[in-house]
């Protein structure tokens, strides 16, 4: 049997985070759209279990966001999943947010 190939890795990574996570961001530290989506969390729903994967803080996050891409047809970050529903960026989950969306799918 052969060794897991790093795509292989990746998304074992990205599915994991988002089946085991109630709210998982993959995100990068610098990016502001990903601040704005990590301060939502933090300030609106602070219940939440938010699991943040920082793609520029690990060897493996060009990997983690080609994946991404593939799985969701969104390279950009914070790419937000909640209960393993893909929300989108932080346009997206502010306007779920405007519409009480967040909430809804948290129950």
């Amino acid at each position: 049997m052969s060794a897991p190939t790093p795509k292989d890795k990746s998304k074992d990574i990205v599915e994991n985070a988002i089946a085991n996570g109630q709210v998982v961001i993959f995100s990068k530290s610098w990016c502001p759209y990903s601040d704005r989506a990590k301060t939502l969390f933090k300030e609106k729903y602070s219940d939440a279990k938010l699991t943040v994967l920082e793609l520029d803080k690990t060897d493996d996050g060009d990997d983690l966001q080609t994946y991404l891409q593939k799985k969701t047809g969104q390279r950009t970050v914070p790419n937000v999943f909640i209960k393993q529903k893909h929300v989108g960026g932080c346009d997206d989950l502010f306007a779920l947010h405007e519409m009480d969306g967040v909430s809804k799918l948290l129950d």
